[in-house]
């Protein structure tokens, strides 16, 4: 028998790279204890992966109204597991924040995000959103997710950008798990915000007069598409490699946390004897 790999195409290879990539990150996650500080990154991870495998089971094989809202719910869970995964990637960043610098960088973080969202775009008629039949409904969930995922891309890159220049104050230093999570989340995020801004960008300016130009400039997009699934491979790779490894220090002070501990412990249990006699 010969096998031809001919038909296999980029995005067969990167869609069987990513889910690997993915379960490869869930079980170091799992391996490594990561799931217990980062349990919402984990889920984000894991319901991606579910999200591939639903594409590639269910596409083709259901009706296509039954099939969009399975995609659109999921998409739905995923956008609000992302804003999950921003406010607990910021609180292990800043834990220990004073409630005055903290209103404040969430004040400016909000407003830049929340400006940006309503200006980036196009928003639907209100009268397709009062739409009440199950085209009107799916809608709906469609823009949530859209508009949604749009401010979590906004929010984390806003928020790798701050971790990155004041992380080390707090507890998100240069070798910390979470500055490596954040660095990581902000450039897909920046990198798909990119190729969103540059196919708006094609879509007002460019108007294609003939079929090949309009070939062309689909083509663009898949290629688009296909350099943002490579930096989402490589910040996947990213995350694996970190996160497999241990925090500095943190292997080597805890036997001297235990020293001080038993140090403690013994020194408290002198002077009770001394108090004793």
């Amino acid at each position: 028998m010969h096998f031809s790999f001919a038909a296999i195409t980029a995005r067969q290879i990167l869609w069987t790279l990513t889910f690997a990539a993915q379960l490869v990150l869930l079980v170091v996650l799992l391996g490594r204890d990561r799931v217990r500080r980062y349990p919402w990154f984990t889920a984000s991870i894991a319901l991606f992966a579910l999200r591939l495998l639903t594409e590639v089971l269910l596409a083709g094989r259901m009706k296509a109204l039954p099939l969009q809202e399975i995609f659109i719910s999921l998409a739905d869970m995923a956008a609000i597991v992302g804003l999950l995964v921003v406010v607990e990637i910021a609180r292990r960043a800043f834990e220990g924040i004073r409630p005055r610098p903290l209103i404040l960088g969430l004040a400016v973080t909000l407003t830049v995000a929340g400006v940006v969202l309503v200006k980036w775009g196009p928003w639907p008629e209100w009268s397709d959103l009062a739409d009440r039949s199950v085209l009107g409904i799916l809608r709906m969930m469609q823009l949530v997710a859209q508009k949604t995922n749009l401010l979590v891309d906004l929010l984390t890159v806003e928020l790798g950008l701050v971790v990155v220049l004041f992380g080390n104050r707090f507890k998100a230093g240069w070798s910390s798990h979470t500055q490596k999570i954040a660095i990581g989340l902000s450039t897909v995020s920046m990198a798909w915000l990119a190729v969103q801004g540059t196919w708006q960008f094609l879509a007002q300016s460019v108007h294609p007069q003939t079929q090949q130009e309009y070939e062309r400039i689909m083509e663009l997009g898949a290629k688009l598409v296909n350099a943002n699934k490579v930096v989402y491979l490589a910040a996947l790779v990213w995350w694996i490699v970190w996160l497999w490894l241990d925090e500095p220090g943190t292997v080597a002070g805890e036997p001297q946390l235990e020293a001080v501990e038993t140090a403690e412990l013994s020194s408290g249990g002198d002077a009770a004897e001394g108090d004793a006699l």
